[in-house]
């Protein structure tokens, strides 16, 4: 792939390096990042640097970074083909968060409701950083001049103040078509997957029971028993999607089945129309089995070799410098810094 800054369709994403990444975070977004590789050339970033918003024991950070590549390397991502790499190896992503600190305005920060969720009341002991957040978040994106971001509900609106912000600073410094607007991307029906203890609650790796997800690192009996031990209720499997509204937990696991065999949830409802939910359990779980112990077979691979990890961080870090440098030093051009 040729890594330039003037893509004329450029995807980037972003990934928390919190260790434990489980069913969720596969099917929700890692899933599709593998298929959108065949679409458009694609950035992949570890963000530890919005990660230590909150506070982060600096050895599970370390750990938490090579276990989230390997991830990323295991489900398809291909770091020849992408760019996977760690933020803070890239100084475009701080410089730029700066000048976008400047540009943003308090008012517009003040209305992102994920701070005042993250923050709760104890707003006053937030830390600057995660007040901020959405501001690096732009940078992490406009650095490249990316046009397209896959992003789940809960990050639409960063993504439109990364908009507005682009536009503001297109506006103030003269330059209508510097950065480009970021759109939304859906790369397909992202699976939103529950909790196996709760299905209205999303599925977590705080969450104090091992039982109520499935690690993505999980060995193929854990798998399996998490399965069968799912909470359902006791109707048989519906007939059609209708039947499911008010079977949360009954719907999760559907879902799920129909996210690991990429068929839609009514194909799947066909398939085990009437069947009795042990049957469907025990369908699902032979599923999960066979689609999750290659993956986490692969992690532990490259979890053995952390020199082989940073080496791949280290080379996608230069490659995306790359692509930063050259868009950096336009802006500050652009602000008037000089050298």
């Amino acid at each position: 792939m040729n890594d330039t800054a003037k893509h004329s369709h450029l995807a980037f994403s972003g990934i928390q390096p919190s260790g434990k990444l489980h069913l969720g975070n596969y099917l929700g977004a890692m899933k599709n990042w593998v298929k959108l590789q065949e679409r458009m050339p694609c950035i992949y970033c570890v963000v530890d640097m919005h990660a230590i918003t909150v506070w982060q024991d600096p050895a599970e950070l370390a750990s938490s970074t090579r276990e989230v590549t390997a991830a990323c390397m295991a489900v398809g991502i291909d770091p020849e083909r992408s760019i996977l790499f760690n933020q803070s190896q890239v100084t475009a992503h701080a410089e730029l968060a700066w000048i976008f600190n400047c540009v943003a305005r308090i008012g517009w920060l003040n209305r992102m409701t994920q701070f005042k969720d993250k923050a709760g009341k104890n707003r006053e002991n937030a830390s600057v950083g995660l007040f901020v957040y959405p501001d690096l978040m732009a940078a992490d994106i406009l650095a490249y001049r990316a046009t397209h971001v896959p992003v789940g509900e809960d990050q639409k609106q960063h993504l439109e103040l990364s908009r507005d912000i682009a536009q503001k600073f297109n506006l103030d410094f003269g330059a209508p078509d510097f950065f480009p607007l970021p759109e939304p991307f859906i790369t397909g029906p992202a699976t939103r997957v529950m909790s196996l203890r709760d299905g209205t609650k999303k599925m977590s790796k705080s969450d104090e029971s091992e039982y109520s997800r499935i690690n993505l690192t999980d060995d193929a009996d854990t798998i399996a028993q998490k399965i069968r031990k799912a909470k359902t209720d006791p109707l048989p499997m519906p007939g059609n999607a209708e039947d499911l509204k008010d079977r949360p937990e009954a719907e999760n696991l559907i879902n799920i089945y129909a996210g690991l065999a990429d068929h839609t949830p009514q194909i799947v409802i066909g398939e085990f129309a009437g069947a009795q939910f042990s049957t469907f359990k025990n369908a699902l779980a032979d599923l999960a089995v066979a689609k999750l112990t290659p993956i986490g077979h692969e992690m532990r691979k490259l979890l053995a070799d952390p020199a082989e990890i940073d080496s791949v961080l280290r080379s996608g870090a230069a490659r995306a410098q790359a692509i930063a440098g050259p868009v950096m030093s336009e802006v500050r051009r652009l602000v008037g810094f000089v050298g």
